[in-house]
């Protein structure tokens, strides 16, 4: 399998070249580029943080779970290709934002990729109001919590980082500095190898009825911790993410399709207008570098009981659309396709191709975690609740991390109909959960947390279906909105 690329703007040929490798590695040990770091291996970090642009646009990624088989065709630049003359790489000199320096160069990618993205917020201008003046940016800035939850700082020396990002944004973005030089050829393809980059589903389809025990790689933000952390032979790959037919977005009347291989930060983007109560939710799904990697299909097909992506689609009534040569497709529930611990209805043969829900909704989702950014979910909740005269009139739910599975959650359903949206009144209803799920105890929860924990995002919808605050986000220093 030929694979090649553009790095920090000169083409590279690899023949011969392990597809499944860590791209970090490579840049590290082949390339001689040791400004990318190694810090955790597994994505939560940040320090191995390069930018990477193709048609689908510019993004950061975390070099230690992309394999080179996913950079095949694209342009990868790394803080050596960034440059010290980088308005970016300017400011944290200026600003000291550098302690150690051993993750800075990440911080430096992913403050570079959001400044290139418009999305760092506006330096402090003389005579704005008090907050803007502040030099030390507020840590929970919504632009710098996007562009920087994926990075960690082990001296803790934020305030700094957080300056440069403020001094950097106004300065503009240099040019031709991310975009490949020149198109490359379409990677080689065969459709019956054992690596493989499928142009369309009918390649895959016949690469997968070859390989049924193959290893399907969309984002990489899982399976690249199969190989790093649990030292797995991933066996033959496929690499899919630039399949057409997997990675389209189409609206069609009051219901939405999503192909499985649309990342996270797609989806949240697609989705914004329809379900405003997703953008918050899928804002903690994991990171940046994450988000623009991971795909829907990917996160759905692990099975786990805490895949962020299942409990909004489960209250959504979402279908999911499975293929094979052998049985052609076909639809389902997303209930009838979880069907146990890290177990789905996908046979060996089959591929997930899209995911359809309705175009609009009320839906209402949290996420219970450790910590904000970058986290599992312990508890995770979703809802579509249709309200008239203040009684709930119709109710779906569901729960990630109460059970073996993603699950809608019945006996509280039944007992949300006729309910007046009060607190009192939801926290009574809310007993019928344990009609719906026995948690179980881990080293994130314990069983009676999980379960109380759930109770209090039941009653969290008083407020929430009031338009009153209900989020840490939206408490003021002094406990006012």
């Amino acid at each position: 399998m030929l694979i090649e690329f553009w790095l920090n703007g000169t083409r590279q040929s690899l023949r011969g070249a392990d597809p499944r490798r860590p791209l970090l590695d490579w840049l590290r040990e082949e390339a001689g580029l040791k400004g990318t770091k190694e810090g955790c291996a597994e994505g939560d970090c940040g320090a191995c943080t390069v930018i990477v642009q193709d048609a689908g646009g510019l993004r950061a990624l975390n070099a230690c779970v992309s394999m080179l088989g996913q950079i095949a065709g694209k342009a990868v630049t790394t803080i050596e290709g960034l440059g010290p003359d980088h308005p970016v790489a300017r400011a944290m000199v200026a600003h000291h934002g550098a302690q150690c320096g051993f993750c800075t160069p990440g911080f430096v990618m992913a403050l570079a990729a959001a400044h290139a993205q418009g999305a760092l917020p506006p330096p402090h201008v003389p005579g704005a109001p008090a907050a803007q003046r502040d030099p030390d940016p507020a840590p929970g800035d919504p632009a710098l919590t996007e562009a920087l939850g994926g990075n960690l700082c082990r001296c803790t020396g934020y305030a700094p980082i957080l300056r440069a990002a403020r001094a950097a944004a106004a300065a503009p973005v240099p040019e031709g500095l991310f975009a490949p030089p020149a198109p490359l050829p379409p990677p080689e393809t065969t459709p019956e190898a054992d690596f493989c980059r499928p142009r369309s589903l009918d390649d895959l389809l016949r690469w997968r009825a070859a390989h049924p025990g193959g290893t399907l790689v969309g984002g990489g933000t899982d399976v690249g911790l199969w190989q790093s952390k649990r030292l797995m032979d991933l066996g033959p790959v496929a690499f899919v993410a630039d399949i057409p037919a997997l990675t389209r977005i189409e609206p069609a009347g009051d219901r939405i399709t999503l192909g499985a291989g649309v990342t996270i930060a797609a989806m949240r983007a697609a989705l914004s207008a329809g379900h405003p109560g997703l953008v918050p939710y899928l804002g903690r799904f994991a990171s940046a570098q994450i988000r623009a990697a991971a795909t829907l299909g990917g996160n759905l097909a692990s099975g786990s009981p805490i895949a962020d992506t299942a409990p909004p689609l489960l209250a959504l009534g979402a279908e999911i659309t499975l293929a094979s040569l052998r049985a052609g497709e076909r639809r389902m529930a997303l209930a009838e396709f979880l069907t146990g611990y890290r177990q789905t209805a996908l046979a060996p043969d089959e591929v997930i191709t899209a995911i359809t829900l309705p175009a609009a909704s009320d839906l209402r989702a949290w996420k219970l975690a450790k910590r904000r950014d970058q986290d599992i979910s312990t508890v995770s909740a979703a809802f579509v609740i249709d309200a008239r005269g203040g009684v709930i009139t119709a109710a779906r739910a569901a729960f990630g991390g109460m059970g073996p599975v993603a699950a809608r959650a019945p006996a509280l359903e039944a007992a949300l109909i006729g309910a007046p949206l009060t607190a009192d009144a939801l926290a009574e209803a809310a007993q019928a959960l344990a009609q719906d799920f026995t948690p179980l105890s881990d080293h994130r929860a314990s069983a009676a947390y999980r379960m109380r924990a759930a109770r209090g995002l039941v009653v969290r919808l008083a407020p929430a279906l009031s338009g009153a605050p209900h989020a840490i986000g939206d408490i003021g220093p002094e406990g006012a909105p």
